[in-house]
């Protein structure tokens, strides 16, 4: 870690002096506090990676330090380093501490480094570890509130749908029960749509049906009619003789504008 920094705490003055001189050509910075207390307020302004802390000193020891720096900054790396091989004072310091490692005074310096640098290293992979769990938890929190708008969104997609189809099937109720004859024609001069009443009418021809020519079964002057009302976007009205006969042509409108038209075939109003 390139920017990576150590304090180490002990109220021996020589101690610190000593281990300022051995870690001064490390890769790190390096801090010295020399009690309890003052490291507490050089950690409330410093971000520090591993602490070094005497066990027996003035006023609050080793342990009761790393049990605060513990509670408060948990992913600090934890040493001790201590004259005294008292086991209780090490289960102690295990116990409340979490220490990482326990080294005995005096020191070897080779040893030591190498305990300083395999800390900052595992301090490293525990910070990548913590960030790749971060990553995953939003990742699986964007993930899930993906899934939940896909699955509202299919949801209202569905429900559209049964809607347009219910609609659909509402309206091919109605063409089918009305009186008189009905026909949709495209703009390719196809029969698209003929309620049962044009089927009645014109099922007398042959071929009459969905997909018929419509110039099989219409005069010129119904096809032409039909053509202007597509091209000028108007509704016309014709009379069929000798039956008297009053047709509607009617232009679809809105997206399907231009793409077929609407017969409507009735009898012819009395006086007319």
């Amino acid at each position: 870690m390139d920017d990576a920094c150590i304090l180490c705490v002990d109220d021996e003055t020589g101690i610190l002096q000593a281990l300022k001189r051995l870690l001064r050509r490390e890769p790190y910075r390096t801090l010295t506090a020399n009690s309890a207390d003052e490291a507490l307020n050089i950690l409330e302004k410093e971000k520090i990676h591993v602490i070094i802390s005497d066990q027996r000193m003035p006023g609050m020891d080793g342990t009761e330090l790393f049990s605060r720096v513990r509670k408060k900054w948990p992913q600090i790396i934890r040493i001790i380093l201590s004259g005294y091989t008292d086991i209780d004072t090490i289960a102690e310091a295990v116990n409340r501490g979490h220490i990482y490692k326990f080294i005995l005074k005096p020191w070897n310096d080779q040893n030591l480094r190498l305990e300083i640098r395999q800390a900052l290293d595992q301090y490293a992979l525990a910070e990548t570890n913590r960030r790749l769990q971060e990553t995953i938890v939003e990742q699986n929190e964007a993930l899930k509130n993906s899934n939940e708008g896909l699955e509202k969104a299919v949801a209202e997609r569905t429900h559209e749908l049964k809607v347009q189809n219910h609609a659909l099937e509402l309206s091919r109720a109605v063409l089918e029960t009305l009186p008189f004859p009905v026909l949709g024609i495209s703009s390719e001069g196809l029969v698209a749509v003929a309620n049962q009443s044009a089927m009645d009418v014109f099922n007398k021809k042959n071929g009459f049906g969905p997909g018929a020519e419509a110039s099989d079964f219409f005069d010129k002057n119904v096809l032409e009619a039909i053509g202007m009302v597509m091209k000028k976007n108007e509704t016309r009205r014709l009379t069929i003789l000798p039956e008297q006969i009053s047709l509607t042509i009617t232009p679809l409108t809105g997206r399907f504008q231009g793409a077929g038209a609407v017969l409507v075939f009735s009898p012819q109003a009395s006086g007319k």
